[in-house]
């Protein structure tokens, strides 16, 4: 049986696969596949290697039904989001979510409907519905 590796971030191809996994809820090799090759045509022992990896980092489950593997989030989306936020606030805004906020509003793409969406959420944070 593969030793499970320490989880860590996703790399850019696993994020990918991750996404779709979220996104269908579960899935054998081929139903991800399905997904996947929408974008890009991709190899089925590929996606069963890159799946197989993702297992052993915990970020995916595997129950053997029938002669296939169906592979399940170990992990959910929002928790993932948090530890991606964290670790990119800590490793480029020196651990300062406020310094993280203020690079993405002064972003030129950043529309006044996004910021206003942003100051919504903020003031529903901090209870200042009326503001």
């Amino acid at each position: 049986m593969a030793r499970k590796q320490e989880r860590s971030l996703l790399t850019e191809v696993e994020l990918e696969f991750m996404t779709v996994v979220w996104e269908i809820g579960s899935g054998t090799v081929r139903d991800i596949l399905a997904e996947l090759n929408k974008a890009q045509t991709r190899a089925y022992t590929s996606v069963a290697t890159v799946l197989k990896i993702m297992e052993q980092k915990g970020f995916l489950t595997s129950e053997r039904h029938d002669r296939s593997l169906v592979y399940r989030p170990a992990v959910p989306k929002e928790d993932y989001q948090r530890t991606t936020l964290k670790d990119l606030s800590s490793k480029l805004f020196d651990g300062a979510p406020a310094a993280l906020v203020a690079r993405l509003v002064d972003d030129e793409e950043v529309t006044d409907d996004m910021l206003e969406s942003m100051r919504a959420l903020l003031n529903e944070r901090l209870g200042d519905n009326g503001r």
